[in-house]
């Protein structure tokens, strides 16, 4: 499974900062996520998801989905 978090940003044409304002995340877990260290938890899914306006669903490539 993918997470597709920067393409998303790219599209909207937001930075890092600007997410972690609309979402309340640390911008270190924002890096992190954009990059591949790290696989968000469905929470953080959940505050991402909201705080872009979009569906959870938006965020992952998956063949399950």
């Amino acid at each position: 499974m993918k997470i597709l978090l920067g393409e998303i940003m790219y599209q909207k044409n937001l930075t890092i900062r600007q997410v972690s304002r609309l979402t309340g995340l640390p911008k270190s877990a924002i890096s992190d996520i954009v990059s591949g260290r790290t696989s968000p938890r469905m929470e953080t899914m959940e505050r991402l998801a909201a705080g872009l306006k979009i569906h959870i669903a938006d965020l992952y490539e998956s063949d399950y989905k």
